[in-house]
């Protein structure tokens, strides 16, 4: 078993050139967001998930992003409901909420 069950990490890449962020879409509220529902729902800690920063993803296309590990599903979310969903199905329950799901094929 490992330390923790799920992690979860939020781009919050913040680009001074212009080219498109996860930082100018979001993203640092969706993470605020999603650390106090996972605690909330006391998800939180050895045994359960992580919620973590990253930096740059490489998945700019499809931002704001985020990804759960080990699990390695990939999402886009819009606002704190898609944050919400995330949370309840896939870290709470262990489905992944196939709406979200950022297309493999989406890149830089």
């Amino acid at each position: 078993m490992s330390y923790y069950r799920h992690h979860i990490f939020f781009c919050l890449n913040q680009r001074s050139s212009g080219e498109a962020c996860c930082a100018d879409q979001g993203a640092q509220a969706a993470f605020d967001h999603c650390k106090s529902q996972v605690k909330a729902a006391q998800l939180a800690g050895p045994g359960g998930v992580r919620v973590n920063r990253a930096g740059c993803l490489d998945r700019c296309a499809g931002g704001p992003v985020a990804v759960v590990y080990p699990d390695e599903t990939w999402y886009t979310y819009v606002d704190a409901s898609d944050i919400d969903e995330i949370v309840e199905s896939h870290l709470k329950n262990g489905k992944p909420v196939d709406r979200l799901r950022l297309p493999p094929t989406v890149g830089r």
